[in-house]
């Protein structure tokens, strides 16, 4: 337990600044996963490209912010942009 007053303020506001930061990791995740699932779908008919990528682009969006708020490495928000590019660039090419 903290042992003076402001370690006391640091340590709620470590917690409040915790649970924002796994409410928007968590919808990161879910915003990557859906482009996944989506880009799955498209072969069997069950979505179209269009909606993959409206979601690509909502997954890009949400990743960039993420970079910038520092709750991802912008390096790992690259990467996953990039495959996810690729992942969609790859239905639409045949």
């Amino acid at each position: 337990m903290p042992n003076t007053d402001s370690a006391r303020r640091a340590l709620r506001k470590d917690e409040r600044r915790r649970v924002r930061n796994k409410q928007a990791r968590s919808t990161l995740r879910t915003t990557v996963k859906k482009v996944r699932t989506t880009a799955a779908a498209v072969p069997t008919g069950a979505k179209t490209i269009d909606e993959t990528k409206a979601a690509l682009q909502l997954a890009i969006k949400k990743l960039d912010q993420s970079a910038a708020k520092h709750l991802i490495h912008r390096n790992k928000a690259a990467r996953d942009k990039s495959r996810l590019t690729k992942l969609v660039n790859a239905l639409s090419a045949p």
